[in-house]
């Protein structure tokens, strides 16, 4: 056994590979963008232990109900991480944690993120955290707390992952589930920003079997490759909210779900939120693949079902509404630069619906709930 002598040098934390230095100067670039999400529930700065939300606005619920969803944003990091652009990955990773909480009905109030890396690079770190902040933002989402840990070893230099979290509240009458969906109802579509964070595994088999550098300009997109698949997950959130509070205003009970369509397709997620006995028929010619779907379908020749239960394709949130609404429903989101359209119906499951093979979709996710058919071809 040896023993370090004096004047020796002995292992640091720094030689191990972890510097602490760096990790101040990150929180010290990022500050300004966390303050910018907090409010006056907000105790507190950045720093602390632990985020500290004043939570005495639930005083006036009858019953609070808190909801909460966790959730990271998968290999598109790998993406970021190649281009070396990382400000935008944060608005990808509230989205898919808040975007889950506002399909209960609930208002996502305070949200803690992690990072975990393989080296602290300050402005890298603060550009993550910053679009975390933007996300939170829109959102109207305090951003609280949040931890960055140092992994060398384990992760490349240049290697990282993020990971959120998010808590809201929902008055208990006021919750959204399948219990209040009925026949008769309409499936409103928002349409998305583009991929939004989920099936990245596919789009990047897809393009490095192709062989397509993502620095290569691509004509039907627009812009380059990277630049599209880097496109920033819309969040829903402030619009559902508002949509909920203009349809549901005094005693109506208008809009009865959301759902939110990321990992397993539209037509698992819808199904997670309808009734047993029910079934939303969907009609794929009231709107057009965006061009990156075709693209990466066309390129790994990937069938329509797998693109179906992997990416968007086109649509990330749906509104479930009362069929006398469904124009109301549309034209409030179109109002807020939201496009939106009546994309199906509700009605009864029908005799002959599972004859459609892969069109229909029964039970999704662990919830036996609801079903889902698939008809037409999309549109142009």
């Amino acid at each position: 056994m040896t023993s370090s002598q004096p004047g020796s040098t002995g292992i640091t934390y720094a030689s191990a590979g972890v510097d602490v230095e760096a990790g101040d100067r990150a929180v010290e670039l990022m500050k300004g963008a966390i303050k910018a999400t907090h409010n006056d529930s907000v105790i507190g700065g950045v720093g602390g232990f632990a985020g500290l939300f004043d939570a005495s606005a639930l005083r006036s619920f009858k019953k609070p109900l808190l909801a909460t969803s966790t959730d990271g944003v998968g290999t598109k990091v790998a993406i970021a991480q190649a281009m070396d652009i990382h400000h935008t990955i944060g608005q990808d990773l509230v989205g898919m944690v808040v975007d889950d909480i506002v399909v209960v009905g609930a208002k996502p109030l305070f949200m803690t993120d992690y990072i975990a890396c393989g080296k602290v690079v300050p402005e890298r770190i603060a550009d993550i955290v910053r679009g975390i902040a933007e996300g939170c933002s829109l959102a109207g989402t305090a951003l609280v707390g949040g931890e960055t840990a140092e992994h060398p070893g384990l992760l490349g230099e240049h290697e990282y992952d993020v990971a959120g979290a998010a808590t809201g509240a929902v008055e208990a009458d006021a919750l959204l589930g399948p219990e209040r969906v009925r026949s008769g109802d309409a499936v409103i579509a928002m349409a998305s920003s583009g991929i939004h964070s989920n099936g990245y595994s596919l789009v990047r088999r897809v393009i490095n079997h192709a062989g397509w550098a993502l620095d290569r300009e691509v004509s039907e997109l627009g812009r380059t490759l990277g630049e599209e698949l880097l496109v920033p997950t819309r969040i829903y959130t402030a619009d559902c909210l508002d949509l909920m509070d203009h349809l549901n205003a005094g005693d109506a009970s208008v809009l009865h779900g959301f759902s939110h369509v990321t990992g397993g397709g539209l037509a698992a997620n819808l199904a997670r939120v309808l009734p047993q006995g029910l079934m939303a028929t969907v009609d794929r010619s009231t709107w057009s693949l965006p061009a990156i779907f075709s693209l990466i379908g066309g390129l790994g020749s990937v069938p329509l079902a797998d693109l179906e239960r992997t990416l968007n394709l086109g649509v990330g949130m749906i509104a479930i509404v009362d069929g006398d609404a469904a124009q109301a429903a549309v034209s409030r989101l179109n109002e807020r630069g939201v496009p939106a359209w009546v994309a199906g119906t509700v009605g009864s499951i029908t005799d002959d619906a599972a004859s459609h093979g892969a069109d229909f979709v029964q039970g999704a996710k662990g919830v036996d709930g609801g079903a889902v058919l698939m008809r037409g071809a999309y549109a142009g």
